[in-house]
């Protein structure tokens, strides 16, 4: 397992990143994407929908798009922008693949303050922890979601589980759906988790407060996570960034 590591330095704070992933044991390859910027405060993942060629072309493209085209000091509509290219590209791509191609992606994004922008579409997920409380900053946009949430299903009846695999929103869908975009401030002791499904699907709340609350530096924390989604049975490809804020000295 290779974790990788960075620190940001701006705007009267410190963030100490660390990224990585695990093919787990269903697939024989990884199909979730990863990007966790050197230079500027960037951090991306995406997760291929299916296991084929297409799943594996449209987070590769979904992430490199975004990155490129991503300005500094970025504002919404250039978010939403740099999401319409990569909706064009992913769909340009599956024209010359005989399957689905599309992927969901969460990206996270500093602004020009002490604030930064979570982009989200699909069912990759932000959280953030903040003084011992985990909260979900984004919604999943699938059929599940929208069932518990309007009590269509109970969470654990058959038809929950197959409306998990009914996206709403993805990148590369045919009607390039925008995605949600959300401005969050960097509070000192804030640690902001983005993940795919193969974290969340097989860690508890429980376990992720922990993981993130007891290990300060960002790459253990990755470590024991993706360990901990093996543990559990490695059902999927799984991808964690963690980001923790600090005040500059």
């Amino acid at each position: 397992m290779e974790i990788h590591k960075v620190a940001w330095n701006g705007a009267g704070r410190r963030l100490t990143a660390a990224a990585g992933s695990v093919t787990g044991n269903r697939y024989e390859d990884n199909y979730d994407v990863v990007h966790l910027d050197p230079g500027r405060v960037l951090a991306v993942v995406a997760d291929g929908m299916g296991d084929g060629p297409g799943s594996a072309a449209a987070g590769r493209t979904a992430v490199d798009v975004f990155v490129r085209d991503v300005p500094v000091g970025c504002v919404p509509a250039a978010l939403r922008v740099a999401v319409d290219q990569a909706q064009q590209e992913v769909r340009r791509a599956a024209r010359t693949l005989d399957e689905l191609t599309g992927c969901t992606m969460t990206a996270f994004v500093a602004d020009t303050h002490a604030a930064a922008w979570i982009v989200q579409i699909g069912d990759s997920r932000a959280y953030r922890l903040r003084d011992g409380h985990l909260e979900l900053l984004t919604a999943d946009h699938t059929i599940a979601w929208l069932g518990l949430l309007h009590g269509w299903f109970t969470p654990d009846s058959p038809e929950a589980r197959a409306a998990r695999y009914r996206l709403t929103r993805y990148i590369g869908h045919p009607e390039s759906p925008e995605p949600d975009v959300l401005n969050v401030t960097l509070h000192p002791g804030d640690v902001y988790l983005l993940c795919t499904d193969g974290v969340t699907d097989q860690l508890s709340y429980e376990r992720l407060i922990q993981l993130l609350g007891t290990n300060p530096d960002p790459a253990a924390a990755v470590h024991f996570m993706l360990e901990d989604t093996l543990e559990a049975g490695g059902d999927d490809n799984a991808t964690a960034v963690v980001i923790r804020v600090e005040p500059t000295i």
